[in-house]
């Protein structure tokens, strides 16, 4: 199966320019969500698990270089457990235990930011750049 134009100049230059990253923030403070755990999967696959630093980020993006390939992605992110260490009073079972963000990577020379917008209960994300 042939790829695109970029993923061939990607291939060609020995360089894949794309990557994945995300963050989080709590919408109910306002504020980053600082030591949320987030897991990464790929195709089923546990890839990585991660912490997120005080401004809700990674300290480095999640995937990149060699590592980012084309694939179904899941971030997992551990939102109860965050907000049982924030001292959040919740139902038990609280509505959001984890919120799994399921998505494709079909280029992999672009960049894929998958944030999070929580509270205990909702959440919103999107595709960013």
């Amino acid at each position: 199966m042939l790829g695109t134009y970029n993923e061939t100049l990607a291939a060609v230059n020995g360089k894949h320019m794309g990557q994945l990253s995300t963050h989080v923030l709590n919408l109910s403070t306002g504020r980053p969500a600082a030591n949320l755990r987030v897991d990464l999967h790929c195709e089923g696959q546990l890839l990585k698990t991660v912490i997120t630093n005080a401004d809700g980020r990674t300290d480095s993006p999640l995937l990149t270089g060699d590592d980012f390939k084309k694939g179904i992605y899941e971030l997992i992110f551990h939102v109860a457990e965050y907000f049982k260490a924030q001292a959040v009073a919740t139902p038990e079972p609280p509505f959001l235990g984890e919120v799994v963000i399921r998505f494709g990577v079909a280029d992999i020379t672009c960049k894929y930011h998958v944030p999070l917008l929580v509270s205990p209960y909702g959440y919103s994300t999107y595709r960013g750049s």
